[in-house]
């Protein structure tokens, strides 16, 4: 089960990087958005993320750890279920949690307030989908 999210109105990137932030504190979800689909190439699958700065392969969970560290502090478990490996894409939307088992209400309650508090300064609106 997924919850889809279209962004309206600048600023799209840093709403983007709210809703990761919201993402590595959610064990129950791992997620897509336009920016890791852009650059986290299907090698992922085989173990493999983009290449670091020396030009070498990196491993899946040291480019996830590299990519998130700036936004909050996860662990090296929490790398390796962030992003979906279900190899589904965005389409026309920006941003996807998909929970690894069906989300009760509550739970898909609490995510709606949680992007409320966190996109509402930012001046972002956004509808989410969940099915």
């Amino acid at each position: 089960m997924k919850s889809i999210i279209k962004l309206y109105g600048p600023p799209i990137y840093k709403a983007i990087k709210a809703l990761e932030r919201i993402a590595v504190d959610m064990p129950e979800v791992c997620i897509m958005d336009t920016i890791i689909e852009q650059y986290y190439p299907e090698a992922s699958a085989l173990g493999y993320g983009p290449s670091s700065s020396d030009g070498h392969p990196q491993s899946g969970s040291e480019w996830t750890q590299n990519y998130f560290s700036p936004l909050a502090s996860i662990t090296v478990e929490r790398c390796d279920t962030i992003i979906s490996k279900s190899g589904e894409t965005l389409g026309d939307y920006d941003f996807y949690f998909e929970w690894f088992t069906k989300p009760s209400m509550n739970q898909i309650y609490d995510l709606i307030q949680k992007i409320d508090d966190t996109l509402s300064p930012l001046g972002v609106k956004y509808t989410i989908t969940t099915k």
